[in-house]
């Protein structure tokens, strides 16, 4: 047996265990297990899903919810039955069914007195840095404020060229994007297999894989039919995505019975599959800060700047002497000291233009310069890393 596919460890590489100690989770839902053959959403089903939800925070742990499903809902009221769509009227089914989509998500976890936000994302939201920026300071402030964002792709604008495609790699991005550190796709089967069960008696189940390999990769099946658009193929694809920020995956079982929610069933012991990641997710993003994004100017700071960015602080204006360049807000920018060496690399919080008017004056002072407030960090340190290249 290789490395990838040895039996499960103790501790976190058991899939109860991980779930259970997880500070940020995000759970996928596809449509094939919220909406019936008839299009009508799944009361009973949802509602066993809010409470896990509505336990988990309870115990400390915050929830995002990945769904899909409007188009599958909206097709019914359009009445467009029995045949593939065109893009225009899944746009259209989409726009139609995400209205109630949404109402559900609401009405079943306002019985838990637990308040839902709606973000809806195109791929242009997680790959570009100033739109990853405002969406990942949204999902900041709604996890603050006690909310649970439920997200979906946002079909009724997305082209065929520019959607995600199948929910599984969005909610990959979202749990890149916030930090993570567990995702859950719930599926109409308990895991990763050697091969398809459903054709194949032989095929053995795969509790925990520590590397995505060639053997791995291998095992993946067709896409179910139905409403899904994804499959054991788009699983592997999010789960790259997932481990490389840092966060573990689960594959798991969505129709649990009735004796229990989804995650209820793998805390008690329910089969699924692990993927461990290789990071942490805070050093996973800064590790992806430093060494794959091309940086779009740099900042010159005083030597005490300097020194706080690498005992940890975020860099604040007072201590910025130049400014090289022309970037935007949410661009990757090189910190340099004054002798010309690079001390890290961060996401801007301002244009280059705004910085050049801040520079040398305290944060306090940032509103009445600009005429706007905006963060009292150029850089905040969550989205720095020190280099130290000289």
């Amino acid at each position: 047996m290789s490395e990838e596919v040895r039996p499960a460890a103790p501790t976190l590489c058991d899939a109860a265990a991980a779930l259970a100690a997880a500070r940020r989770i995000v759970l996928k839902i596809g449509s094939a297990l919220l909406v019936g053959e008839d299009g009508e959403i799944r009361r009973f089903w949802l509602d066993a899903l809010v409470a896990d939800v509505a336990r988990c925070r309870r115990r400390g742990q915050e929830t995002i919810i990945v769904t899909s499903g409007a188009i599958a809902i909206g097709r019914r009221h359009l009445r467009l039955h029995g045949r593939a769509l065109r893009l225009e009227e899944k746009q259209a089914a989409a726009a139609t069914g995400q209205v109630r989509l949404a109402h559900a998500y609401q009405e079943a976890l306002a019985r838990h007195g637990i308040t839902v936000a709606q973000i809806l994302l195109t791929p242009d939201d997680t790959e570009e840095r100033r739109r990853h920026l405002n969406a990942r300071a949204t999902f900041a402030q709604l996890l603050a404020l006690g909310a649970v964002p439920v997200v979906n792709e946002n079909d009724t604008v997305a082209t065929a060229e520019i959607r995600f495609g199948d929910n599984d790699r969005l909610a990959a991005r979202v749990a890149q994007m916030t930090s993570a550190d567990m995702l859950v796709l719930l599926s109409d089967i308990d895991g990763l297999y050697t091969a398809d069960p459903r054709a194949d008696a032989t095929a053995r189940h795969i509790p925990l894989v520590r590397e995505i390999g060639p053997d791995i990769v291998a095992m993946a099946g067709a896409a179910p039919p139905g409403y899904s658009s994804g499959g054991m193929v788009t699983k592997l694809e999010a789960a790259r995505i997932a481990v490389q920020a840092g966060c573990h995956m689960l594959i798991a079982l969505g129709e649990p019975g009735a004796a229990a929610g989804p995650l209820a069933a793998i805390e008690a012991g329910g089969r699924a599959t692990l993927f461990l990641p290789q990071a942490e997710p805070r050093s996973a993003r800064k590790a992806w800060i430093a060494g794959t994004v091309n940086p779009a100017g740099a900042i010159v700071v005083d030597d005490g700047a300097a020194r706080a960015l690498r005992s940890g602080k975020s860099l604040l204006p007072a201590g910025i002497v130049k400014v090289e360049g022309s970037f935007e807000r949410g661009d990757c920018i090189i910190v340099r000291s004054r002798s010309g060496g690079e001390t890290g690399r961060g996401l801007s919080a301002y244009a280059s233009g705004d910085i050049r008017r801040i520079a040398g004056h305290k944060s306090g002072e940032i509103e009445s310069i600009l005429g706007y407030r905006g963060r009292n960090e150029i850089i905040h340190r969550d989205d720095l890393v020190v280099t130290e290249r000289r």
